[in-house]
Formats: structure tokens, C-alpha cells, sequence
């Protein structure tokens, strides 16, 4: 019974069989569950058919004798009584496969498929009276065929990651297109298992949807609600009269349903996941095939909620994980970026900066000086924010949260909406966090984070926590570095003469340079003092090794050079005695010291030295006329031996000559690529056009430019020059 004669490839035959009477088809079908009918002459009276004829077109069983197209009028529409008028007409028989057939009156049709043959009866003479149909209902297959399709396109997509949105929509409408009588929703238990949220439901009003939405779960809530509470399904055959829908009668006329069945949709590990829910327009009990509907559907629903509660759990761990991970690197960067600044002041700055506006959008820091708070520090995401800050009484509350945290030495935060005890609440301020900072069991300052917006969370206030831990830290080693780059400062100053004498017919320049940050008192000094007779002394030396000891030693060979050259008329016995003292000393072993010490006279036309060198750089002579001269004369060490045995070097200067001492700190300053500075480059350095001019502090500029460029502003080494020029 087709209306198209192509489906599925028809095809024709010619009985060559003798002819069967509707008796014989009768007693043959009569128990099978094979459609037969027997037709009779060109108007199809049905003249036998089957139980089975009858229970697959609805009919009365007792009605025969009657046309087919008169019991069954929707066939003739669909093409079935053309297709028997040919086959009465040619004789040839026509078999076809799924052919799709709409029965039943109009509001209650159901959509058939059949596998069928259509064959021309013939009488005793061979003569065609009727046509015997015998068919086999294939809707169950099909049905089957196409969910199982479904539901494989279902689980395509959940093994895909579709949204679960997505999915369960199509899901919906799937069965909606089984079954157009029936009315799909999804609805989806919240966290906390008290409430069921939209999931989906495409053929329901708008309005039904948002009213259920976030329903509580519970023994009278209607059938979803009551199926959630009890764990099991919830069968409501009519809306109007069930109790448990007593609160949502209205709703449920708005919307046109008047039936009801809901599955609970459980995890595999029973846990209750939200529920499947099947509406009618009329009431009506579900059939076998609506109750495996909802059981299969919901097994699928169940699947795809699980794998979107799994991916959402991955997705939230992913993102707690970055956050960590962008949560550490904040604070390494920042931390490392404070442990930078070698100053105090610089790393508790460079905190305000950074926590902004990471953490919050303003911050200030405040210290404790000498009993009073200071602000240090603020920063401001933007110029309102700046502005807020200078807003009159902010600056006196957030120093009153600063004194109280300094007190306690504990975090305090608090927000706007929040009473505080009768202390005003910061104007524009939503909240705060004052986080103290702290070193070595004392609390020496205040990191404060005001919000403007959402107000700081605990994730921020552990973040600005650890922050201010870890720049606590780096601003106290940095102050002990402020104190004890002044303190080596301060020894090295007393170590060297606070300014240069003036000395009759010439003119002296000095330089030192520590090495790196000047951590350490160094060891390379220079001296020039007045004598009796109108003599002068000057020296300058390098003590091995650094700190404590190189002062130490420093101090006792210049304090021993001032005493015994007022004594000792002799360079040599000057530089004897100092290394008597050397070497008689109790500071340490192994303590050398490398010195060129000289005696100055000053006459009419010219100055004469007398210089003694002990194991250091030798001395330079730059004549008026630009030539270089070095002086080559050499002792030990001084320290290493018992005696010193060494002679001294006379020297002429006439005006314009100028004598060059240099530490090896300058001739042994490396560049990148490891070499020495070197004497040569030294000389070279005091030649013509490398200075701006050739008296003592030109040649000391033209000396430091050239070792700066040659291995950089800082070196490993002290660095002292000491020039005399004639005048």
C-alpha cells in the first residue's frame, strides 16, 4: 500500500500458479501476524481479511463486504487504490518495501511502514476478479532503525565535546520527530542538588521554561520536581486532577500540556544528574514504546551530562591550574623584580607599582622611621584613582589602618558595606587589605590595597600576602645594604684624605672607584701629607684582599708612613719601617701590601722626587711635550720578607711633566672578551687628544674614560690614581 510507485524499487510478476480462493488465503493467515486482505472486482470490496488486517488499520473487524476505499478512505490520497486499480487492470503484480502510510482519522493518525504484495486473483477461467494484499507492518523497525540512528549521531557528538546544550536539544527534537505527539524537556539539578535548571526543551513555550527554571526539588513539585526528590520515574497521566501538580495547573494550561511522565537521569555512580521529562496534549498513559523511550534517552542524557560534568570539572582544574601558575609567576616576577632594586626605598616603590593593578587598583606603602609613619610609596591605576587617594580624610584613615597593623602585626581588611565599629568608611572605597611587612621578627611597615570595584577577595589578600612577605624581605636586605654600603663608604673614607693639600708649583688630582656596589671596604689607598723642611710626602698602594683586614692594614701603613717620614729623611727607611710594621704585625698572616711612596721637594723652577716602589704598577712620567715615560725601578712586596731592601728613584718634574700612580685595580680591568687593560693602553690613555687637558685632573678624566670604555662602569676591583703635574 504505497503512493509512490518507485519506492523502493517495485517490482512486477505474472502468476503462472493456479488460482487460490479467499478460503483457502483466509485459513492460511488466519493466526499469522501477516497482513492479508482479499480484494474483489474493480471496486476493491474487501470480501476477507485477517486479525492482523484489522489491528493495523484500526478498523472494525466485523465490517466486510464494503470497498476498500470506503472502510479506509486516507488510502485513497495516498495513491494505494491507483495501485490496485493497475494491478486489477494489467494483471501484473506489484511488491514494495517500507512504503510509509498515514492511518487513522484526522487528530489521531500514526505514521506505518509496510513491506507488502499487491497480486491479481484470477477465477476458474483464468479471468482476474479481485487483488489479494498481503503485508508485513515494519513501523517497529523502522522506528528502531531511525532511533538507533539517532542515537548514534547522540553519542557522535558526545564523544565529540559538542555542547551539551547542543546535544541535549538535538536529543529533544530527535524524539519530537519519532513521535510528533510528544513534547521533550531536559532539566538539569543544580550543585547543591536542590534545583532543577533549563537544560532544554525547544517545543515548549518560552514562558514554561523560565518558570520551572531553578524549580526546587520536592515530593509535590510537579513530575520532574517529585521524580528528582524520589529517585525514581513520575508517571502523570492527566495535569488536572494529580495533586502533585496542584501548584502548577495554571502553567501547565498556559502551555497547552496536559500529560506528563519524567525519568530521573542518574550518573553511574547514582548520582542524580537532572531529570528526562515527556509531555502530552491530552491525557494519556505511556505506552511500552514511551516508557523505552524515556529509559533510553535518559541512559543517553545521563552520558552526555556526565562527559560535560567531566570536561567542566577539567576545564575549572586547567584554570585553577593557570590561575596557580599565573598566581606564582605574578609573584616571582614581582618578587624578583624588587630583589633588583638595591635600595630601600626602590623596593618598596617598585611593590606600589606592581601591585597595581594586578592586585587592586590603588596601593600605598608606609614605613615606620624613627616612631612616626611615613608614606614611602603609592601608586594609582589611573588618574581617578590618584585623585580618590587625595581625597580629604582618605590619607587619615588608611594611616590609621597602617598604625593598627603595625601594633598587631596581623593583615586587616574590611569593606565599605560593612559597620566598623564607628570608624568612618573610606569614601569611594569598596575595601581594603593592609598587609604588614616584616623582617627578623619586626614589623617595619605596611603594604595597603584599597578596591574600588568588586572588593578584594581572599584569593587577592593571600596574594598580596605572599607578595608583601617576599618584598619584606628583599627592602630589609636591601636597607642592611644601604647601611653597609654607607658604613664601607664611610671606612673608606677615613681611610683616604678628605681633600688634597695644596701644594707649592704644583697641582694634584685623585680618583677612587670601589669595586661592584662598594659592599666592602677595599684595600687601594693613596695619601699625600706635609713634612718638615717644606717637604711632602705621597704614596699610593693596594693592601691585599678586602673587608675588615685590607682597613685595618691600610690604616697602620698610612698611620706608619705619616709618623716615620716625619722621622726618617730617607724614602728607603720610610718603606722600611712600614714593612717592619707589616711584618711585626698581629692582624693576620700573609698580609701584603704593594706601595709607591715618594718625598716631594718644590724649588724655583722645578719639583724633585724621591719614590721608592714596592711590588706596585709602576709609575708614569707624561712630559710637557706629550712623550710617556715609565719608571721601572722595583722592590718587594712589602710584608713578604724580614727586610726590605730597595733604593730610590730621583725624578725631575719641570712645569707641565706630570707623574702617573694607578692601583692594579686600572691595569688589570678586563673587557668582555678577558683582556687586560693593561700599562700600554694606560700610556696610551695619557697621550695627546685623549685628554681634555694635560694638567692633573685632565689626565685623571682621560684615564677613567678610557678604562670605562674598555671594560665597562663596574669592574671586581678598586680602582685608586693619583696624579701630580708640575705647574
Amino acid at each position: 500500500m504505497s503512493t509512490q510507485s518507485d519506492r523502493l524499487g517495485a517490482v512486477t510478476t505474472h502468476l503462472r500458479s493456479p488460482p487460490r480462493r479467499s478460503e483457502e488465503y483466509e485459513d492460511l493467515f488466519d493466526q499469522a501476524p501477516v497482513i492479508f486482505a482479499a480484494l474483489s472486482g474493480p471496486s476493491h470490496l474487501l470480501e476477507a481479511a485477517n486479525p492482523a488486517f484489522f489491528e493495523a488499520f484500526g478498523r472494525d473487524r466485523g465490517r466486510i463486504d464494503v470497498p476498500l476505499g470506503e472502510l479506509i478512505p486516507e488510502l485513497a490520497p495516498q495513491g494505494v487504490l491507483d495501485r490496485l486499480d493497475e494491478v486489477y487492470r494489467t494483471g501484473t503484480a506489484y511488491r514494495a518495501r517500507a512504503g510509509r502510510l498515514v492511518l487513522g482519522v484526522p487528530g489521531a493518525e500514526r505514521e506505518g511502514f509496510f513491506d507488502f504484495t499487491y497480486e491479481p486473483r484470477r477465477d476458474a477461467f483464468g479471468e482476474i476478479d479481485g487483488v489479494v494484499v498481503i503485508a508485513v507492518e515494519t513501523t517497529a523497525f523502522h522506528h528502531a532503525q531511525l532511533l538507533a540512528a539517532e542515537q548514534r549521531l547522540l553519542l557522535e557528538q558526545i564523544a565529540g565535546d559538542a555542547p551539551l546544550g547542543d546535544i541535549l536539544t538535538g536529543m529533544a527534537r530527535a524524539i519530537e520527530e519519532l513521535s510528533p505527539e510528544l513534547i521533550v524537556s531536559v532539566l538539569l539539578i543544580d550543585p547543591e542538588g536542590r534545583h532543577l535548571l533549563h537544560g532544554t526543551g525547544p517545543s515548549l513555550p518560552a514562558f514554561y521554561n523560565d518558570a520551572i527554571d531553578g524549580v526546587e526539588i520536592g515530593p509535590d513539585v510537579g513530575s520532574c520536581g517529585t521524580a528528582a526528590y524520589l529517585r525514581e520515574p513520575v508517571i502523570v497521566t492527566d495535569i488536572a486532577t494529580d495533586d502533585r501538580w496542584k501548584n502548577y495547573r495554571d502553567l501547565a494550561e498556559r502551555a497547552e500540556v496536559a500529560a506528563c511522565w519524567s525519568t530521573p537521569i542518574m550518573g553511574t555512580d547514582d548520582r542524580l544528574l537532572g531529570t528526562f521529562a515527556i509531555y502530552h496534549r491530552i491525557p494519556k498513559a505511556p505506552s511500552d514504546k514511551d516508557v523505552a523511550l524515556s529509559g533510553a534517552f535518559a541512559r543517553i542524557a545521563a552520558l552526555a551530562i556526565e562527559r560535560h560534568q567531566a570536561m567542566e570539572a577539567e576545564r575549572a582544574a586547567q584554570e585553577r591550574e593557570k590561575a596557580v601558575r599565573d598566581d606564582l609567576a605574578f609573584v616571582l616576577e614581582a618578587s624578583t623584580a624588587i630583589t633588583r632594586e638595591l635600595h630601600y626605598a626602590d623596593c618598596l616603590q617598585c611593590l606600589a607599582r606592581l601591585s597595581v593593578p594586578t592586585l587592586a587598583p590603588l596601593c600605598t606603602v608606609h614605613v615606620l622611621e624613627d616612631g612616626r609613619t611615613r608614606r614611602i610609596a603609592v601608586a594609582a591605576a589611573t588618574r581617578a584613582d590618584e585623585e580618590l587617594l587625595a581625597a580629604p580624610g582618605m590619607q587619615d584613615e588608611v594611616e590609621r589602618a597602617v598604625v593598627r597593623v603595625l601594633a598587631s602585626g596581623a593583615t586587616e581588611t574590611d569593606h565599605a558595606d560593612v559597620a566598623r565599629g564607628g570608624r568612618p568608611a573610606l569614601p569611594g572605597v569598596t575595601g581594603y587589605v593592609s598587609v604588614p611587612l616584616g623582617a627578623r621578627g619586626r614589623t617595619f611597615g605596611v603594604l595597603t590595597l584599597l578596591a574600588t570595584g568588586p572588593p578584594l577577595d581572599g584569593h587577592a589578600i593571600a596574594l598580596a600576602e605572599e607578595l608583601a612577605r617576599r618584598a619584606a624581605s628583599s627592602a630589609d636586605n636591601a636597607h642592611q645594604f644601604t647601611d653597609r654600603v654607607q658604613l664601607a663608604r664611610d671606612l673608606q673614607a677615613g681611610l683616604l684624605p678628605p681633600e688634597l693639600p695644596t701644594i707649592p708649583g704644583a697641582e694634584l688630582a685623585a680618583s677612587y672607584h670601589p669595586a661592584g656596589e662598594g659592599l666592602d671596604v677595599g684595600g687601594d689607598f693613596y695619601d699625600v701629607f706635609p713634612l718638615p723642611d717644606n717637604r711632602w710626602g705621597l704614596m699610593i698602594g693596594d693592601v691585599c684582599g678586602r673587608g675588615a683586614l685590607a682597613a685595618t692594614t691600610t690604616g697602620m701603613v698610612r698611620h706608619t708612613a705619616r709618623a716615620a717620614a716625619r722621622l726618617l729623611h730617607d724614602p728607603a727607611d720610610v718603606v722600611a719601617a712600614i714593612n717592619d710594621a707589616l711584618t711585626g704585625s698581629s692582624v693576620g698572616e700573609d698580609v701584603f701590601v704593594s706601595l709607591v711612596y715618594g718625598e716631594l721637594r718644590h724649588t724655583a723652577s722645578h719639583l724633585t722626587l724621591d719614590l721608592i716602589r714596592a711590588g706596585h704598577v709602576p709609575p708614569l712620567v707624561r712630559r710637557a711635550d706629550g712623550t710617556v715615560e715609565q719608571l721601572a725601578q722595583s722592590g718587594l712586596l712589602l710584608g713578604v720578607a724580614p727586610a726590605f731592601d730597595g733604593s730610590p728613584c730621583h725624578l725631575v718634574l719641570c712645569p707641565g711633566d706630570s707623574l702617573i700612580l694607578v692601583t692594579d685595580g686600572i691595569t688589570e680591568a678586563r673587557s668582555a672578551a678577558g683582556e687586560f687593560f693593561d700599562e700600554q693602553r694606560l700610556a696610551e690613555a695619557l697621550l695627546p687628544g685623549h685628554s681634555t687637558s694635560s694638567g692633573a685632573a685632565g689626565l685623571i678624566e682621560a684615564i677613567n674614560a678610557a678604562v670605562t670604555a674598555f671594560a665597562g662602569p663596574s669592574t671586581p676591583d678598586d680602582q685608586a690614581a693619583l696624579v701630580l703635574t708640575a705647574t
